[in-house]
Order: C-alpha cells, then structure tokens, then sequence
C-alpha cells in the first residue's frame, strides 16, 4: 500500500512535502495534481472520495490527506 507521501511525491517528484503546511499556498500543487491526487489516492486505498470532499483544506498537508482517509475509513 502507497504512503500519502510517495503518493504527492510520484506526481510532483520536484517538492519536499514535508516541509509544507499548506500545499497550495506555497505552490507545490494545483487544481489538476488534486485531481490526480485524488484518484491515486482511491486507487491506493480502494476508496471513493466523495465530491463534496475534493476542497483545498481536505489537501493542504500531509495531516489532512491522512485526516481525510481516516473518515473515509482508511488507516493511512
């Protein structure tokens, strides 16, 4: 099973994600890496992200993917 970070890290290889606290602010992702995020991200975890849950603070760093899959019932 794909880690949160190997994840962010296959689709924009040139960041640290470690360092940021908000992906977005600091420019690491846009719009179409959080389309593609969420579909590794459901075919990582066998999941389904529901549409009402594709927004920025659902994204904006590791903790929050992580807080995310935890209510979609995943154990990242």
């Amino acid at each position: 099973m794909s880690t949160v970070l190997e994840i962010l890290t296959q689709i924009r290889p040139e960041f640290d994600f470690s360092q940021s606290s908000d992906f977005f602010e600091d420019g690491m992702l846009d719009s179409f890496d959080l389309v593609t995020l969420v579909s590794e991200l459901d075919k990582a975890y066998g999941i389904s992200i529901d549409g009402l849950q594709i927004v920025p603070e659902n994204f904006q760093n590791v903790a929050a993917i992580e807080a995310l899959l935890s209510r979609n019932g995943v154990v990242p």
